[in-house]
């Protein structure tokens, strides 16, 4: 299993919406609104890798109102 946490920027005011959106994706474990450089933070498990960039590059990424992600991937 690989396990990313993905940090995602928004356009103003689209932070709560956005979560419902990254909710209800397939991979995505958790997601939560959060103060700080970044407004969501995403939790994802997959089984590879190349998983964890659909999730960002397509999947979150092609979402209205997102302007910026960074990825971590757990190293554990």
């Amino acid at each position: 299993m690989v396990h990313a946490f993905i940090m995602v920027k928004t356009a103003a005011g689209k932070s709560e919406g956005l979560l419902e959106s990254i909710r209800g994706l397939g991979s995505v474990a958790e997601a939560h609104i959060v103060a700080g450089n970044y407004d969501i933070i995403v939790e994802v498990t997959t089984e590879e890798v190349y998983e964890i960039l659909k999730a960002v590059s397509t999947d979150i990424q092609g979402l209205e109102g997102v302007t910026d992600t960074k990825t971590y991937i757990a190293m554990d």
